[in-house]
């Protein structure tokens, strides 16, 4: 049988099974259909010639059970009709879109174990196009045009440096570097020796930079000239040089730091040839890592293997319909799921062009977009809100982007965005950087990021589960000992089962097994399984279709980022004397997420403004920065400490209703937050 047989059998498998379960879940667990199932056997009592018959041949023969059946299951079917006929219309009214993403997720399946098949990892990927279209443009950035020719012999000589000097597969290199082609080489040539690169953020500052260098115990830092001043701040604090080689990329005729070695210069002097060592990469090896705030603590460096890569990239391909004729624009951080594996994801495997910014700018957003005759044009949800704010003009329109892809769309500005800048298509995307919980909106339904197929969802190891509102915890009934799945309406956590070395249900976790336990919790839909927590409450609707509501636990989001709690608390504190604090995240009104607040413990009034500002801005990137400030009598630091701060987040920073004194951080300062400057941030009058 074919590939594609197999795939159709496969599909066709999934239906009857979902379709049966539904009918058993529905139908038999539904104390109202025993009485139809009494009549159905009643009926053929009835139907009997004399008792002594049924004396004679028995209550068993299999002629009474196979006619008892047959007209219990009418019966049954007329009462699942007439008690459950909601389940059946949802199921009906959804198989159209159900049956369509069936069919494109089959072709992802397909493409994947092809993949695995024949071994074919990323840097593969981007040789076969080179090979196949060495001329076509793999990346514009600004006035350059890069060929795929070109990125396969910068990747390749960059390869056969680092082999030259030593590093290995196994070794890991960090990369600190702004948006431009050359990450993207950096991190594909050292793949290619089986080097993992780790994409630092960079936005990060001292102890939190010094940190994602140290925890994937980097032998090697390769920065952008533009990060000089970020790498000199931690060689004060500890002094890397003496330790580990830093190479600096880009300074052009700008003079290097003592000690730093030329990038540029030595990977110019490399062999453009495919490196050996490339023969022996796996599909089951590391890519890169990425790093992900998580719940607690610092920044976690979350392994990224060949075949997540390969999941995301195949996904957003196959289920939104993106081809290698498309020219994508991608102006999100390279160090980022969205920007750096989905966007970059469709070059490199599948041939499209990709347009790279260095930086998000909402002015230049559909100028560029017309300029490079872009089709598909990336997202996050704080972008579309920046667009939406810049005062209409002819480029509003002009482009020709069909699809946007992303994810974090506010359900309030979804028809607002798509109508007036006429796009089609939004594919919402969710999913973490490590998780794999992933969902995809493949027909631009308003606000949501994504479904299942309904028949499927009570089989499905992907589940919202009932968790607990203050704890976090997951609701587990008191009979089984299992987790609750949500039912439509029911805001839950949603969860999905870990299969090990499966391409989609695998959760690799992160370089701290500390960091990796907690993301795991067990006995969820069977005894002894183990599942993936996302921290994400979403609410589901009759059709399947989920939306994100908020997150669990100490974290909150905030301009696309995760912001952990626990360590922005811990590194105020350090100058703020120690006082007793508490950091949360606050809504905003007409703003993705929620904004940064922080409330200390000052009954004196003896915490210093200027320093404390100072050290924000200092230690903390700009998406972590608390923006709100109110000073406390006192905070319950007993049981109830949760329930505190739960209250504390309820009241946001409405002056109207809170006696404490209240501040706001403009412009790396302090400032009184008094009634009308809270009007003007609630307007929109000042942008945050």
């Amino acid at each position: 049988m074919s590939g594609d047989g197999k795939e159709n059998v496969q599909i066709a498998k999934y239906y009857l099974q979902g379709i049966l379960h539904s009918f058993l879940d529905t139908t038999f667990k539904n104390k109202k259909f025993l009485p139809f199932l009494l009549v159905g056997v009643s009926n053929q009592f009835y139907k009997l010639d004399d008792a002594s018959s049924w004396l004679h041949d028995g209550i068993l023969s299999l002629q009474f059970l196979l006619k008892s059946m047959t007209s219990a299951v009418i019966f049954g079917l007329s009462a699942l009709v007439l008690v459950n006929y909601n389940t059946i219309y949802y199921i009906l009214k959804a198989l159209p879109r159900d049956v369509r993403g069936l069919i494109r997720f089959s072709k992802v399946l397909r493409s994947i174990r092809w993949a695995d098949r024949n071994n074919f990892t990323v840097a593969k990927c981007l040789d076969r196009n080179a090979e196949k279209f060495p001329d076509k443009i793999c990346f514009y950035f600004e006035e350059q045009k890069w060929t795929f020719r070109q990125v396969q012999e910068l990747s390749n000589r960059i390869g056969n440096h680092f082999s030259s000097i030593g590093f290995k597969k196994g070794d890991t290199v960090a990369l600190f570097m702004e948006n431009r082609p050359e990450y993207v080489c950096i991190w594909l040539g050292l793949n290619k020796i089986g080097v993992t690169a780790a994409l630092v953020n960079y936005n990060l500052r001292l102890q939190s930079l010094l940190h994602c260098i140290e925890t994937v115990k980097a032998k090697a830092v390769i920065f952008g000239i533009e990060l000089t001043s970020a790498m000199q701040e931690i060689t004060e604090v500890e002094n890397l040089l003496s330790t580990i080689p830093m190479f600096c990329s880009g300074h052009g005729n700008n003079a290097l730091s003592k000690g730093v070695r030329d990038f540029d210069a030595e990977v110019a002097a490399a062999s453009p040839a495919t490196p050996p060592e490339l023969n022996d990469m796996k599909l089951q090896d590391s890519l890169y890592y990425f790093y992900t705030s998580g719940t607690t603590g610092m920044p976690k460096a979350a392994v990224i293997k060949q075949y997540r890569f390969m999941m995301a990239a195949n996904g957003v391909h196959y289920l939104n319909c993106v081809t290698k004729d498309d020219i994508i624009y991608d102006s999100l951080p390279l160090y980022h799921m969205t920007g750096g594996m989905v966007g970059v994801g469709q070059t490199l495997v599948f041939g499209s062009s990709l347009v790279i910014r260095k930086k998000f700018s909402a002015t230049q957003f559909w100028k560029d977009c017309i300029k490079y005759n872009v089709t598909v044009a990336q997202y996050l949800g704080e972008t579309c809100r920046y667009l939406l704010a810049q005062p209409p003009s002819p480029e509003d329109t002009a482009h020709k982007v069909r699809l946007m892809s992303g994810n974090g769309l506010r359900h309030e500005i979804w028809a607002d965005f798509a109508k007036r800048f006429n796009i089609p298509e939004i594919g919402e995307v969710y999913g973490s950087t490590e998780g794999n919980a992933n969902l995809t909106n493949i027909d631009s339904t308003t606000g949501a990021v994504g479904f299942v197929p309904r028949f499927l969802y009570s089989v499905l190891p992907t589940a919202l589960i009932k968790v607990d509102k203050h704890t976090g915890e997951p609701i587990r009934d008191p009979k089984t000992g299992l987790c609750i799945r949500c039912k439509p309406n029911e805001p839950g956590e949603l969860m999905a089962k870990i299969v090990e070395k499966h391409p989609i249900r695998d959760f690799q976790g992160y370089t701290d097994d500390k960091s990796t336990s907690k993301k795991i919790v067990r006995d969820v839909f069977a005894k002894g399984d183990s599942v993936f927590r996302s921290g994400d409450i979403l609410v589901m609707d009759n059709l399947c279709y989920f939306y994100f509501k908020d997150r669990t636990g100490d974290t909150y989001r905030w301009k696309g980022e995760n912001v952990s709690t626990a360590e922005v608390g811990a590194l105020i504190s350090s100058f703020t004397s120690h006082k007793d604090a508490v950091v949360y995240g606050v809504k905003v009104p007409n703003t993705e997420g929620r904004a940064g607040m922080l409330a200390i413990v000052d009954p004196t009034g003896s915490v210093d403004l200027e320093r404390l500002a100072t050290g924000i801005s200092r230690n903390l990137p700009p998406y972590a920065r608390p923006i709100f400030l109110r000073f406390l009598d006192e905070v319950d630091m007993t049981g109830t400490y949760k329930l505190k701060k739960f209250r504390l987040q309820d009241e946001g920073y409405d002056v109207t209703k809170i006696k404490d004194k209240m501040y706001f951080l403009q412009s790396g300062k302090f400032q009184i937050l008094d009634e009308t400057l809270m009007k003007q941030i609630d307007s929109g009058e000042i942008r945050l």
